[in-house]
């Protein structure tokens, strides 16, 4: 009746007893004459059109998992609707629904009105189309027509300023938002949509193996039932009817497993692991001990294993450091399925993508190329609109001044037709809008009073938490006017760096010195949006921070910041994690200071923000200081680069160009270095020891003890995983 043993995904399934076999017959036999639903794996619902989770939760077969994750898979469930009304210019109208969602409320998740989501072969070959998609979000419309589409092998980037309703976009390609009108018109019904969010949905408590694992939460669902199956006939004694009842959804689960592979997907995963750049000695290590970085390589890798249709990245870049950056770039310049970018990191939208969407005021606008060249061809589209728009009014006003002076005169006939052209020009088809030139927001940090030239001393560093040194003995000087970038992996030491330069924390051994001759240092952290009042208003905020500064200069810079009107009164609580940035940033400017040093402080800054912020950092005539993993930003503001390396510092004149040129050679030499050892990897990497489950939680949970055990060792080791 049953294999000796079999074995799914590295878990060995025991062999059923021969003594339970004969009582199998036994009992069936014995339920032969009741009635009862026969069970047919013809009558299961197919794999490919339930949707999929990375979730590690338990899961209910035949039904949808629907769970809250930062890393999910949404395969769509509709089929295609009755083919809509088309208007004169081909676009389909969305059939009106009475579900919620409708005209001028906020769209509802599978609500059947206008923007009911639609798969059309013969519109879209592949990837995925916007079309007209409108939806509005407490009375106001965000989003007012939008259409758009990604192809595969395209790679798009979503721009626009915070609040333009780039995350909105890729929400309602999910099905999570419904809009109020318009289609999202698919390649096919059960699309394979994968969303990787801002925040990275990883459980600190597993292995690593295990986290690539939960990618196929129904599978593995599975393979737990059919243990607990097992484990179940051994105890059921004389109980022929339980027996029975037991044997028939093993039956049942196993043909399940047959259809849903089960037995490749250690293969898969062994497969994947290498090519993210994790070894066979990740295997067992717990997710909690991996820095930000790594974490996003396993989601990445969970979504992948599942073989999306089309691939969603929200702000992927956030977090990660310079290696990383590069990594991810590589990686999915590899990939040809159709992608999706919402970033803020300019260098990361020019290294990747082939299209540019930009959001602006509601309406959605094409470019072809990268983030470069679509400034360049947005800059020329506008040049060359003022140029219309500036020869039109020209005419409006030649012509309007003809018909005051000839109306009514000998020329009567030259005001009727100078009439007769003003309106066809100001009619619908022959205006030339205005372009819209959105301001140009400035700044300029509180001018530092006379200082002197040396601005830091750093002799003999030592400084490290427990048995993990940071830095060994090393020197830094900086001097006024130098605006120094620290770069370097996460976890190596540089927000340490900067904290030890503010006296925060004692170095173990040598000496951090500012300058004596008034050096007022002014502390952008990382975490700075966190620490605002919740409680305070957004004017209230730079208000106490700022008691100084003139009410004019505070509504300024809020305004710059776009806070405008009635927004300068709402509660920090109330605000988005762009705002609390921005407002944080603000605060920031309006504390005088010499010396400016600033933690990674373009993160969650929309693009217009992170460019003032770089105008006021080069013009500023004080020392500047900074950690980013910008590259774009590095460019723009860095006259010196420090390298933390090795416990130590590389000390590199110029700027970010510069020292990517003198690091070239030595790139290239450890590539081939990186590539020959994930090859090795490759061959070497193996799948988990095919232990009993007991054994596994026992190891489990024995790793998480010694995890926690580590983690509470004293202020040191705290502020060792604060900083990793």
């Amino acid at each position: 009746m049953f294999a000796p043993s079999t074995s799914y995904a590295g878990t060995v399934l025991p062999a059923c007893p021969a003594h339970l076999q004969s009582r199998g017959v036994q009992a069936r036999q014995h339920v032969s004459s009741q009635s009862r639903p026969a069970l047919s794996l013809s009558s299961l619902e197919p794999f490919s059109s339930r949707p999929l989770s990375n979730s590690f939760a338990s899961t209910r077969f035949r039904h949808p998992i629907h769970v809250r994750a930062a890393v999910a898979i949404k395969e769509e469930q509709h089929s295609a609707q009755p083919a809509a009304a088309e208007q004169s210019g081909g676009q389909p109208k969305g059939g009106k629904g009475k579900g919620k969602g409708g005209k001028g409320g906020r769209g509802k998740s599978g609500g059947g009105g206008e923007g009911a989501t639609r798969a059309a072969a013969s519109t879209v070959s592949s990837g995925v189309k916007l079309e007209d998609i409108r939806i509005t979000f407490k009375n106001q419309e965000l989003l007012k027509g939008v259409s758009w589409e990604v192809k595969k092998g395209e790679r798009v980037g979503l721009v626009g300023v915070n609040g333009a309703g780039k995350t909105t976009q890729l929400q309602i390609i999910t099905g999570a938002l419904q809009p109020d009108s318009g289609a999202v018109v698919k390649e096919k019904p059960n699309m394979r949509i994968a969303y990787l969010t801002q925040e990275f949905d990883v459980e600190p408590t597993r292995t690593v193996r295990e986290e690539f694992m939960s990618a196929y939460a129904e599978q593995m669902a599975l393979m737990n039932r059919q243990e607990e199956i097992q484990k179940g006939l051994e105890e059921c004694g004389e109980d022929m009817d339980r027996m029975s009842a037991l044997l028939d959804e093993l039956q049942e689960l196993s043909g399940q497993a047959a259809e849903l592979d089960i037995k490749l997907l250690d293969k898969k995963v062994d497969q994947m692991m290498p090519e993210l750049g994790f070894t066979s000695d990740d295997n067992d290590r717990l997710v909690a001990s991996y820095s930000g970085g790594w974490q996003m390589r396993m989601c990445l890798g969970k979504i992948l294993l599942q073989e999306p249709d089309l691939l969603l990245l929200d702000e992927p870049t956030n977090h990660l450091d310079l290696d990383a950056l590069e990594w991810l770039e590589g990686y999915l310049l590899k990939q040809d399925i159709p992608l999706v970018i919402v970033s803020h990191d300019r260098e990361f939208l020019d290294q990747l993508c082939t299209k540019i969407v930009e959001t602006e005021h509601g309406k959605a606008t094409t470019y072809k190329g990268n983030y470069t060249q679509y400034v360049a061809a947005k800059a020329e589209k506008v040049a060359l609109q003022w140029a219309a728009y500036e020869k039109q009014q020209k005419e409006i006003a030649r012509q309007t001044d003809i018909i005051a002076r000839l109306t009514g005169g000998d020329q009567a006939g030259r005001a009727a037709a100078a009439k007769k052209a003003l309106e066809k020009i100001k009619s619908e088809e022959g205006i030339v809008t205005k372009p819209f030139v959105p301001k140009k927001r400035s700044f300029a940090f509180p001018t530092p009073e006379r200082m002197g030239q040396r601005v830091l001393e750093i002799n003999g560093l030592t400084h490290g938490y427990g048995d993990r040194l940071l830095f060994d003995k090393v020197d830094l000087e900086i001097e006024k006017g130098e605006r120094v970038a620290i770069i370097g992996p996460n976890g190596c030491g540089k927000s340490t760096l900067l904290r030890l330069i503010m006296g925060i924390e004692k170095p173990i051994s040598g000496s951090v010195g500012l300058g004596q001759y008034h050096i007022l240092p002014n502390y952008f952290e990382q975490n700075q949006a966190e620490a605002l009042d919740l409680e305070l208003s957004v004017q209230e905020t730079l208000e106490r921070s700022a008691t100084e500064a003139q009410l004019n200069d505070i509504k300024a810079l809020l305004g710059r910041m776009m806070f405008t009107g009635k927004s300068v009164h709402k509660k920090v609580r109330v605000l988005s994690g762009g705002e609390k940035a921005r407002l944080a940033l603000a605060k920031f400017m309006l504390t005088p200071g010499t010396l400016l040093v600033l933690d990674e402080p373009t993160n969650h800054l929309d693009i217009p923000s992170k460019e003032m912020l770089e105008e006021a950092l080069v013009s500023f005539p004080g020392a500047v200081i900074s950690v980013s993993h910008d590259r774009y930003f590095l460019r723009k503001i860095a006259t010196r680069i420090i390298a933390v390396e090795s416990c130590s510092l590389r000390d590199y004149e110029g700027n970010y160009d510069r020292f990517l040129e003198k690091n070239e050679g030595e790139a290239e030499v450890m590539a081939e270095k990186e590539a020959k050892k994930r090859e090795l990897e490759k061959s070497q990497i193996k799948a988990k020891s095919k232990v009993s489950k007991a054994e596994k939680i026992m190891q489990k949970k024995a790793k998480a003890k010694e995890f926690n055990t580590k983690k509470s060792v004293g202020k040191e080791a705290k502020n060792a995983k604060r900083w990793n």
